[in-house]
């Protein structure tokens, strides 16, 4: 993440932008591991894709003011701003996690490494 990343502040945010990012399966996918309110690792996520092409839709996220990340050392962490989105867009959220899937692409964590 480059350190001059910008996260919105949600009231510059129009809905039009958060449901663009929302649209694509991955980005989905990652707005539903994330709804537990966890904050993950970028390296923890399991997703089917490239880490390039993963890095990219996390950027599309927190470009759209979806999700936060923020920079520890070397690792990169994320997460959702639910409350925030809730504020802005009453609803939103809830509905997207309402539904079983229809389409999301399915995002997993990645199990700790086993040290010798």
């Amino acid at each position: 993440m480059a350190k001059d990343a910008h996260h919105p502040e949600l009231d510059e945010v129009a809905l039009t932008i958060v449901l663009a990012a929302l649209s694509d399966p991955l980005r989905l996918g990652l707005v539903r591991l994330l709804s537990d309110g966890v904050e993950r690792q970028w390296g923890e996520l399991d997703a089917p894709v490239a880490n390039s092409t993963l890095s990219h839709h996390l950027k599309v996220l927190r470009s759209s003011g979806v999700t936060r990340t923020r920079e520890e050392g070397t690792r990169c962490y994320v997460h959702l701003r639910a409350d925030e989105l809730e504020e802005r867009f009453p609803g939103l959220l809830e509905s997207l996690l309402a539904t079983s899937g229809h389409g999301a692409t399915k995002v997993g964590v990645k199990p700790p490494r086993q040290t010798a």
